[in-house]
């Protein structure tokens, strides 16, 4: 299932197969952007929707995702009652600015205690990753030369290629047993353009 497409596709209240590209295009700006808490004005920048349209279509988003929404309020509940939120594995980050008198500076800790520990959790798996394949790839020609976002760059023969896809998808796939299921791509290439 493509999430951004089933977004759009419940968004819209069209099948799958009737999505267009720019809806697809639109769900997926809302479906991060909601980790950065945006707002009806920056998804009509992102998109070209006017404010209205977007106010609209982040208010059906959340009709249909109560949970989301849900999962929103408590994590910003949470920073105001203790101070700080905390990724999956218990890395905290304070949230100093929660109780701002200014509305601005308070929006800005609200939108930081939703993303951090979704963001945060990903780095921590991401770190966990990096760690275990290091372990795995030790004593071979094999190494890792960068990591950015959600992606590990090795550098290794090119005889070793496919082998060390293959361990690169199955550790970070089993970095960490969640109730989704983690999935990772991999290719192969002479040089980072390639990839």
């Amino acid at each position: 299932v493509d999430i951004h497409t089933a977004t759009a596709a419940q968004v819209y209240g069209r099948s799958e197969e009737d999505v267009t590209k720019n809806m697809r295009r639109d769900a997926k700006v809302i479906n991060f952007g909601i980790l950065y808490g945006m707002s009806p004005h920056g998804l009509s920048i992102a998109t070209g929707m006017n404010i209205v349209q977007a106010k609209n279509f982040i208010d059906k988003y959340f009709e249909l995702r109560k949970p989301i929404l849900e999962y929103m309020n408590s994590l910003k509940e949470k920073a105001r009652n203790d101070g700080y939120v905390e990724t999956l594995f218990g890395r905290r980050r304070p949230m100093p600015d929660i109780h701002a008198s200014n509305f601005i500076v308070r929006q800005a800790a609200e939108r930081a205690a939703i993303n951090m520990p979704i963001q945060g959790t990903e780095a921590d798996l991401m770190k966990m990753a990096m760690v275990a394949v290091q372990d795995k790839l030790a004593g071979t020609d094999c190494q890792q030369l960068l990591q950015i976002h959600d992606s590990i760059l090795v550098e290794c023969p090119e005889a070793e290629g496919e082998r060390v896809a293959e361990l690169l998808k199955t550790t970070m796939e089993g970095i960490y047993k969640l109730p989704v299921k983690l999935t990772v791509d991999t290719s192969i290439g002479k040089n980072w353009g390639e990839l």
